[in-house]
């Protein structure tokens, strides 16, 4: 008889929601449930109760990946690592996110950022497949970004935050003093969602396509992309999260990310380096699949 392919537990681990999932491959996803970010001892214990459930139904996981909101400990010979490290998020600095799944499904864990897992999932299935360097950037409720070099994420002393670089001011924004507790007006603080309805009182897609802000933001997260053009240039850049869905925005960047970088990056189609997610909304869940994939290997 022959053995039924893995099985493997898939959790986007986001500030707002987790998004569970039981799966064998991409095109295999057995089960998906949302439920709210609130207490860690809540959000877990429901979490946990989903995976046991699925273990009773389909048998035991081959492992689990886990790609999570940060920011995080990353580093594996640190006694914190698969920990959340001090974040804003209330309630959950210092919560242990691998340590309780590790124990109660008794199987390896892929742990590492929602952003770099979404990056390996986009450079095994999406829009960067063939790209030996790779960036994923989400522009929502915060600024996140992940970067894979030659199939690895970047880690180091922690983790990528690309959100947290500080930009050149727009000549017609020069007033707001941006949001981010650490920084002000770093990118995050300029550009996130929550800056730019603190800014002009909406989200981005319900002001007029004429308004302002729809150029102002397209300028603060061009000088990201041209930052990772000269940092680690990379073959594509992935841009998603809520942000990234009003019209016309990626257009937008693309011309500004072109007039910046004046032709000294080798005249690259800023068509085809700067796309959407082919992914869509599924990217974070099946960046914990691929997460989970290596923990198995």
């Amino acid at each position: 008889m022959t053995a039924a392919p893995p099985l493997f537990g898939c959790i986007e681990a986001g500030g707002t929601k987790f998004v569970l999932g039981v799966g064998r491959d991409p095109d295999t996803v057995l089960r998906t449930a949302r439920i709210p970010t609130t207490t860690p001892d809540e959000t877990l214990g429901a979490a946990l109760e989903f995976f046991t459930a699925a273990q009773a139904e389909w048998g035991a996981f081959d492992a689990l990946g886990i790609a999570s909101f940060g920011p995080v400990d990353l580093d594996r010979s640190s006694p914190g690592w698969g920990r959340i490290v001090d974040t804003p998020k209330p309630g959950w600095s210092g919560t242990d996110l691998v340590g309780p799944f590790a124990r109660a499904l008794d199987c390896p864990v892929g742990f590492d950022t929602d952003v770099n897992g979404a990056i390996l999932a986009e450079s095994l299935w999406g829009a960067a497949t063939g790209a030996d360097i790779a960036v994923y950037v989400t522009v929502g409720t915060g600024i996140g970004g992940g970067a894979l070099v030659e199939e690895r994420p970047v880690h180091g002393s922690r983790h990528p935050e690309m959100g947290h670089i500080l930009p050149r001011r727009h000549p017609d924004d020069r007033d707001f003093a941006g949001i981010c507790p650490f920084h002000g007006d770093c990118l995050e603080g300029l550009a996130s969602g929550p800056a730019i309805a603190a800014r002009w009182g909406a989200s981005l897609s319900e002001l007029g396509p004429d308004h302002p802000a729809h150029d102002i933001v397209a300028y603060y997260l061009a000088q990201l992309v041209v930052a990772q053009q000269a940092l680690l240039s990379p073959r594509r850049i992935v841009l998603g999260g809520g942000v990234l869905g009003t019209a016309g925005l990626l257009d937008r960047v693309r011309d500004h990310a072109a007039r910046m970088a004046n032709g000294y990056f080798g005249t690259p189609d800023y068509a085809t380096l700067i796309i959407a997610p082919g992914l869509g909304d599924r990217a974070g869940l099946l960046g914990a699949l691929a997460l989970a994939q290596r923990a198995r290997r």
